[in-house]
C-alpha cells in the first residue's frame, strides 16, 4: 500500500487566485480544487501547485544573498525563447540576465507575486554524434 499518492508544491502569496491563474496559464492546466484560502492547479503535465493565501507573505529576494530562496520551481522547455514571450506576457519578469553572446540552457524568472522559477531546456534524447 502507497503512503504517499501525491506531492503538492504550495507557496504562500497575497493572492492566491492571481497566482493560480498565472501558472494556471503558463503549465496549460485546469483549477483542481479551491476555498477562501487555498487555490490548487494540475498543469497539462500533471505538476500540482497549490497557493495558500498569507497576507503578510513576503517574496525572496533571491538571487540576493542576503535572503534564502524560500522554494524555487524548475521547468522543462523545448524552446526558451517562446517560454519567456509567454512568461512576461502572463506577467512574469527576468531576473537572471544573462551575457547576450549566445543560448543558454536555463533562465530565471519570477512569477507576478516575487516567487522565483527557472526554465530549462528538455535534455536531449538523442546521443551526441562524433
Amino acid at each position: 500500500m502507497t503512503l504517499v499518492n501525491a506531492c503538492v508544491v504550495m507557496l504562500d502569496c497575497a493572492e492566491p487566485e492571481k497566482l493560480a491563474m498565472f501558472y494556471q496559464e503558463l503549465l496549460e492546466g485546469k483549477q483542481v480544487d479551491a476555498s477562501a484560502n487555498l487555490v490548487e492547479i494540475q498543469g497539462a503535465g500533471g505538476v500540482r501547485l497549490a497557493f495558500r493565501r498569507d497576507v503578510n507573505a513576503t517574496p525572496p529576494s533571491w538571487p540576493r544573498p542576503e535572503n534564502s530562496l524560500q522554494a524555487h520551481l524548475d521547468f522543462l522547455v523545448e524552446d526558451l525563447d517562446e517560454a519567456e514571450r509567454r512568461i512576461v506576457a502572463l506577467g512574469g519578469r527576468p531576473i537572471e540576465t544573462r551575457d547576450a553572446a549566445g543560448p543558454y540552457e536555463e533562465r530565471g524568472y519570477s512569477d507576478p507575486a516575487g516567487h522565483s522559477f527557472t526554465v530549462r531546456l528538455v535534455p536531449p534524447t538523442a546521443p551526441k554524434q562524433g
